[in-house]
């Protein structure tokens, strides 16, 4: 027993290539060996894998075994030194998955994937974000970043990166080249409104700096830093104080708007609203309206144009996107 633990512990620290490379030789070999040793019971290669995969597994099934001296001296072999070897894999091979999770889990993993959607400073608000994406979107993943020991989700869709996200690692390791679109959340442990939309200014630069062309949207605490996030091509801005503040004032004057504006934000709340790419044979804003009138959809902006009722006539632009509110099985059928 002294000399198999010895044999074992040796095993353990070879390289795992050549432990592999070894394995899968000594159940090549073995089966050739007792084709040749007992031809009769061993006649095809196949009979000669099974028998040496139920052996050095200790499955023993029984339905072959070796009937000569030489073929059981070898057996005897096997079970000292295959099932040890066979033992060590197993134990390497459930040693890398409880790693690779472990890393996984810690956000020291790099994403591979595409198309998915990056999701910078974990907060409450960060956790309505993406709960609200995996009950709206089934298929796309996302990437949080954040310096947190560990991943604040566990989902399969969820992936964790840990860094600071202004550094060009940290983006990389989130593949942010080959994402859809990012979002930069507060960071609600700064208490100091310039120093808040300062971090955030600074990582939307270093993201925009790498990939000019992503899609970033910046929630903002204060409107005079706009024109900041503006001058390195920030998409889309989310003033966190004033929206709340002008929607609890909208439905102080105009009681039910509260309940308009958490359907419209919301994929889980009734008609929601969508973007669509006007097609070609809209010539008109009214070409336009009427069909997606049609199929169940109502036109309200083009853009940021709000005042699609008074241009029915004017000619849509090439290329141009528009906005429609109505239900998911129509947005479907009319996209």
């Amino acid at each position: 027993m002294i000399i198999i633990k010895k044999i074992i512990v040796k095993l353990v620290r070879f390289n795992n290539w050549i432990l592999f490379t070894s394995t899968i030789a000594l159940i090549a070999c073995s089966s050739l060996i007792m084709m040749y040793l007992e031809p009769e019971t061993f006649t095809t290669p196949f009979e000669g894998v099974w028998w040496v995969m139920t052996t050095v597994t200790t499955v023993g099934y029984g339905d072959l075994y070796p009937v000569t001296t030489l073929g059981r001296l070898y057996a005897i072999f096997l079970y000292l030194v295959g099932i040890g070897l066979i033992g060590v894999i197993i134990g390497k091979i459930v040693d890398f998955f409880a790693t690779f999770r472990r890393k996984r889990e810690e956000g020291r993993v790099h994403y591979k994937g595409e198309n998915h959607l990056v999701i910078i400073g974990w907060s409450r608000k960060a956790n309505f974000a993406i709960q609200e994406i995996l009950q709206s979107e089934s298929k796309i993943e996302l990437v949080i970043i954040d310096t947190l020991e560990k991943s604040p989700i566990i989902n399969d869709r969820v992936h964790y990166v840990q860094g600071y996200a202004a550094d060009n690692e940290t983006l990389s390791k989130a593949n942010i080249s080959k994402c859809k679109a990012a979002i930069i959340f507060a960071d609600d442990s700064i208490h100091d409104v310039q120093l808040i939309d300062g971090k955030s200014l600074l990582i939307a630069t270093a993201i925009e700096r790498l990939v000019p062309n992503i899609h970033t949207t910046v929630e903002i605490l204060s409107e005079e830093h706009i024109q900041n996030f503006v001058h390195v091509k920030v998409d889309e801005f989310v003033l966190t104080h004033e929206t709340v503040s002008r929607m609890a004032v909208r439905s102080a004057f105009t009681k039910g708007i509260s309940a308009v504006y958490t359907q419209l934000i919301s994929r889980n709340v009734g008609d929601d609203l969508y973007q669509i790419k006007a097609k070609s044979e809209w010539k008109t804003y009214r070409d336009a309206f009427e069909q997606l009138l049609e199929a169940g959809a109502t036109l309200i902006a083009d853009k940021d144009k709000l005042n699609i009722n008074r241009m029915l006539d004017k000619p849509i632009p090439k290329n141009t996107y528009l906005y429609v509110i109505c239900d998911k099985n129509t947005y479907k059928k009319i996209s």
